[in-house]
């Protein structure tokens, strides 16, 4: 059930929205789990909804399950599995199905990897964000350095394939300390890193205090500095940027459910605010689930799980095929943007690929690497008209 190199697959998300703590940085849906019996609540809600759901996607071959949150190691491995089982049993799902979940390093958690690897999780996604204590302060997290490590040794041992996040362009961070801080990370062995820029996000903590003049971000040309730092680094330790904040040591390093989304694939979002794309008789349809775990479980109940569903017009399906695949190094073919009349002749295409942002090739849209590091720019551009 492997996918192809054209062959998006089909996935399942699962929005699991508690978390011990907010973090300043974090725009996603997120939740205290402050009502008793409310997450178990929520476990029982998921099995419902993917068994209500079921009839509007048809029988799939199912690639992926991607636990997602807020916290999903903060769930009961016992409704992980039970949601595992779930979709195995409703869909049409191989031996080498991909089950990942995201998890936070501290030792509480790490110590419930072998409980999660034994209800089916076979490649966990470690939140380590950075290697140094202070950075670690800065972004609010609740563990330091040293339990990062430890969490990633233990990460190892439960599971075949560990993905690590990392935080960079953080205040005052400078090349020289990065670089080191990557080559700590490279040396934990994970097949997967995903480096992300500190983003300012609305409404959050973060951005409340760029306001108020106590936090700076690193400038754009400080930024740039980075992003060269965070390329060459990687690639030098044999690592491949299948995707802009995306690096694998190998193909099969590489996040299966995530490429569903990149390349356009279908996916089928359950939980509190989760999103998802079905594609039915020809149409793209987005959902989107209410964010509050009440609300939810409530919908569910009354079999509207799947919130508010939108059919997308040929013009919104191909833009969005644009922002997700030129992410991808391997790009989008030309032949499924015609809605957006781009072609190897069209003008925007030519004048990008002469200044050396896009590639000469006649089959698929994608950036070189110079264009990568001006992504926002090129998409602007693309899709000016």
């Amino acid at each position: 059930m492997n996918p192809g190199p054209d062959a998006p697959g089909f996935g399942v998300y699962v929005h699991w929205p508690y978390c011990a703590r907010i973090c300043p940085y974090c725009d996603f849906n997120v939740h205290r789990d402050r009502r008793p019996g409310e997450a178990a609540q929520l476990a029982k809600a998921i099995l419902e909804d993917l068994v209500q759901r079921r009839e509007a996607t048809g029988p799939r071959g199912l690639t992926s399950v991607f636990f997602g949150g807020g916290t999903p190691s903060l769930m009961d491995p016992e409704a992980v599995a039970a949601v595992v089982a779930a979709c195995r049993r409703l869909w049409e799902a191989g031996p080498d199905l991909e089950v990942s979940l995201e998890a936070n390093p501290t030792d509480a958690e790490a110590g419930r990897f072998a409980a999660l690897a034994e209800a089916g999780v076979n490649r966990l996604s470690l939140g380590l964000q950075s290697l140094e204590d202070e950075a670690l302060a800065l972004l609010g997290r609740n563990h330091d350095a040293a339990a990062g490590r430890r969490a990633a040794a233990a990460a190892a041992r439960a599971f075949p394939r560990v993905s690590i996040d990392l935080i960079y362009a953080r205040p005052g961070q400078s090349p020289s300390a990065w670089a080191s801080e990557l080559d700590a990370a490279i040396a934990l062995g994970a097949g997967h890193i995903s480096p992300y820029q500190l983003t300012i996000e609305p409404g959050t903590a973060f951005e409340r205090a760029v306001r108020r003049g106590r936090l700076a971000p690193p400038a754009d040309p400080q930024a740039a500095d980075l992003w060269d730092v965070t390329q060459d680094r990687l690639t030098q330790a044999g690592f491949e940027a299948y995707e802009v904040s995306n690096h694998a040591r190998t193909p099969a390093d590489r996040s299966r459910h995530n490429l569903t989304y990149w390349r356009g694939g279908d996916w089928l979002g359950v939980g509190p605010g989760a999103h998802g794309r079905l594609t039915v008789e020809g149409l793209r349809r987005g959902q989107v689930c209410l964010a509050r775990p009440a609300d939810y479980i409530a919908a569910v109940a009354r079999g509207e799980g799947a919130g508010e569903v939108e059919v997308l017009s040929p013009r919104d399906a191909a833009v969005e095929r644009v922002l997700s695949g030129l992410r991808l190094a391997e790009g989008v073919d030309f032949d499924k943007l015609g809605d957006l009349g781009l072609s190897p002749q069209a003008t925007e295409v030519r004048d990008l690929a002469s200044q050396g942002l896009l590639a000469a090739d006649p089959a698929r849209l994608r950036v070189t690497d110079d264009g990568r590091r001006l992504l926002d720019s090129v998409l602007e551009r693309l899709l000016a008209g």
